[in-house]
Formats: C-alpha cells, structure tokens, sequence
C-alpha cells in the first residue's frame, strides 16, 4: 500500500495565500530603521529563489519546464541585483559627506 503525499494545485495554492499573508503582516509591523538589514536578508533569500530556478531548469524534462525554469532564474537573478542595489542606495543615505568624497 502506497500513500500519494503529492501536493495538488489547491494545496499548493492555499500554502501561497498563507505564505503572503504572513509576508505582509510581519514586513508591515518592520520599524522603518530595520529595512536595510531587512533587505539584506530579502537578497539571500533571492539567491536561494535562483538555486531553486537553477535546479527545476536543469532537471527540466520538457520545453515548457525548460522555459518556466528559465525565466525563475533570469527574475530571480534580476530581483536579488536589484535588491542590492536599493540596499547600497540606502546605505549611503546614512554615509556623512565626508565618506561619501572617498
């Protein structure tokens, strides 16, 4: 006797609406003072996002797996730069003018 543990679509989509909704109320309650480090945290967690892209594109069995991976890891690799450069940005609001010249 085998016992199917697959996750179905609906499952799956109910675990997203939780995992938003979570997202939201613990980032909407953040101190404005701690969305650097916030932020920071948000990019590594885009890096694993394109190791989990990278791996369904590479273990893809067909073209519209192929292409579904494919654009994970471009989304993913282009949200994780531009998180790090809003961080950068941010940091350097907090730089004085004399470490901002060097």
């Amino acid at each position: 006797m085998t016992i199917d543990t697959s996750m179905t679509w609906l499952i799956a989509l109910y675990i997203f609406m939780l995992a938003a909704f979570t997202g939201y109320e613990v980032i909407s309650r953040v101190p404005s003072i701690l969305h650097t480090p916030l932020m920071s945290g948000s990019n590594f967690i885009h890096g694993i996002v394109v190791v989990g892209a990278l791996h369904a594109l590479l273990s893809a069995t067909s073209l519209s797996a192929e292409i579904l991976g494919f654009l994970g890891v471009i989304l993913g690799a282009a949200n994780a730069a531009g998180g790090y450069v809003v961080t950068d940005r941010m940091l350097a609001m907090f730089k004085t003018s004399d470490e901002k010249g060097k």
